[in-house]
């Protein structure tokens, strides 16, 4: 048996899990928030103050290697010297936006780099902050001698800052200058942000060690949050994630780069050596909150409302754009509500079509990667909202496919501590660098979609009839061709058991044309629901 240690360095805290080698059993584990906070510009030793005090006690001893994962996006701009030019700029600041606007036309447009990285640049990525900081403090970017984000530093900074500097595949892929298809680095792409070249760490296999501290301990390659947090729970090809924020983020497991044009997907690469594409959405649970005080409860008391409700919510439609909406690209609209007639106006139906309108955003994005070959078999549901009772009883049938819920746990932190047994195997050669440990996968529950499926691809129906009437073509043709839902199609019979369910709120075909005018993968409280207790298995060969 041996020891390793995985940390996950979040934009608020510290969190370090160290786990058995053979089995992934958390043996300890230790927290501290950061010092300061995790936007705008941030001083970098705050995440080494924290380190520090969540491995107070002696959480480290025995340990023989370290995995770490990170908040993407994230840049640490060096001079030639190692030392930062200026204090590190955080995913979540904003101001590169019009700097993105400019890259993006400066390399002839949204096709031209997704084809060149997988991604159109926005205002969180590195590449954009170059472009910004260029612009805004020349006499800084003049000194930028050597580019790094969160994670490839805080792995320079335990190794004692060797000569060698280091990042993998997936932190590599966030940066905007790296080709996920390709596997290299794009350093033109740095010249047109920064306006000279500078130094880039060495791309290592996932498998790889970064190298040894001094007092002897393995680094391994490390990666980036959402990346480590995949790998944690053992997704695989024909999983997706759902990760259910004030916005929400869907990615899934993919054998290839995706080159999205539109700008809808970004392809960024995983910790095993495969690709994992990502959709996000501006509106999730900020979709419950909102409906929660409109309504005078919390979330807890929402969802109970909901579940007085039936499917379809008496025909009331949300469309959950409240602050505007990435996917699909409606940056300047704002939310609707449809349906509303005098049997409709009740708490419950309100409570359960802002449910509806969140879970068929996220289907949405859902049908995006299905559109482009990407196999949906399962979803895994992450955050506090998962345990909502209404979330878990609609999803399934919403989706069309079987719901997982892990249960809470610090999967960023495992999956920087999977990834240092895997290094520390092969660096024995215990183990192979093609294949990870096995360890046991997620305790989680199921939820399938059972016999309510029909009726749920009715309610799913209805929302996409009306997003297209109120929105028409805000997705591009064929868009929806592999998903679940077609345009158009319902399964015989659906839509009026939905109409029957809603009480004659609608009739069937109400909502035909001119029926209606209009981003830590920390899972959240859990609590049994109806599902039953299960190890998720699946993923990259293990568990």
């Amino acid at each position: 048996m041996g020891i390793v240690a995985g940390l996950d360095s979040s934009s608020e805290s510290t969190r370090i899990v160290v786990c058995d080698t053979d089995t992934g059993a958390v043996i300890k584990q230790g927290y501290a928030p950061h010092p300061v906070g995790g936007s705008g510009d941030v001083d970098p030793q705050a995440w080494l103050m924290s380190l520090g005090e969540a491995a107070e006690g002696g959480l480290l001893e025995g340990v023989q290697a370290i995995g770490v994962s990170a908040q993407q996006h994230g840049l640490l701009a060096l001079d030639a010297g190692g030392v930062l030019v200026r204090p590190a700029l955080m995913g979540n600041d904003k101001r590169a936006q019009s700097a993105a606007a400019d890259l993006t036309e400066a390399l002839g447009g949204r096709t031209a780099w997704a084809q060149a990285v997988g991604a159109v640049p926005t205002a969180s990525q590195p590449v954009a902050k170059l472009r910004w900081l260029a612009r805004s403090e020349p006499d800084s970017a003049h000194r930028v001698a050597e580019l790094m984000q969160p994670h490839d530093w805080l792995v320079w900074q335990l190794l004692g800052r060797p000569m060698r500097r280091t990042t993998d595949r997936g932190t590599a892929s966030s940066s905007g200058y790296w080709s996920a298809a390709n596997g290299s680095w794009r350093p033109d792409l740095v010249q047109l942000a920064l306006g000279h070249q500078v130094r880039l760490p060495e791309v290592i296999d996932p498998a790889d060690a970064a190298g040894h501290t001094p007092e002897g301990l393995l680094i391994s390659a490390g990666t980036g949050e959402t990346m480590a947090a995949a790998f944690g729970l053992g997704v695989g090809v024909g999983d997706a994630v759902i990760s259910l924020g004030a916005s929400g983020s869907v990615f899934s497991i993919h054998h290839e780069a995706l080159a999205d044009p539109t700008g809808t997907i970004l392809s960024y690469a995983d910790a095993t050596g495969m690709h994992l594409p990502v959709v996000h959405t501006l509106n999730a649970v900020r979709t419950l909150r909102g409906t929660a005080e409109l309504l005078g409860t919390d979330l807890d008391g929402l969802s109970a409302l909901a579940m007085k409700s039936t499917p379809g919510s008496y025909g009331l439609v949300l469309l959950p754009y409240l602050e505007g909406e990435r996917t699909p690209h409606l940056p300047h609209t704002a939310g609707s509500l449809t349906g509303l007639r005098r049997e409709s106006m009740k708490p419950e139906h309100l409570a359960r079509a802002s449910f509806e309108g969140m879970l068929c955003g996220l289907a949405d994005a859902l049908d995006v990667l299905r559109g482009r070959g990407v196999q949906v078999r399962r979803v895994f549901l992450l955050g506090p909202a998962a345990d909502l009772q209404a979330v878990r009883a609609i999803a399934p049938a919403l989706l069309g496919v079987q719901v997982v819920v892990p249960q809470p746990a610090d999967y960023a932190a495992l999956g920087a501590a999977r990834q240092a047994a895997w290094a520390l195997g092969v660096s024995h050669g215990t183990q192979s660098p093609h294949e990870p440990p096995r360890w046991p996968a997620a305790a989680s529950q199921i939820f399938e979609p059972g016999e309510e499926l029909p009726v749920g691809q009715a309610v799913r129906q209805q929302y996409v009839a009306v997003r297209e009437q109120t929105h028409p073509g805000a997705f591009e043709p064929g868009a929806f061709e592999s998903g679940t839902v077609e345009s158009g199609t319902v399964e015989p019979g659906a839509q009026e058991t939905v109409g029957q369910a809603a009480g004659g709120g609608y009739e069937a075909g109400g909502y035909e044309a001119g029926g209606f005018e209009t981003g830590g993968f920390e899972t959240g409280g859990y609590e049994t629901g109806s599902g039953h207790d299960h190890g998720a298995t699946g993923g990259y060969g293990a568990m």
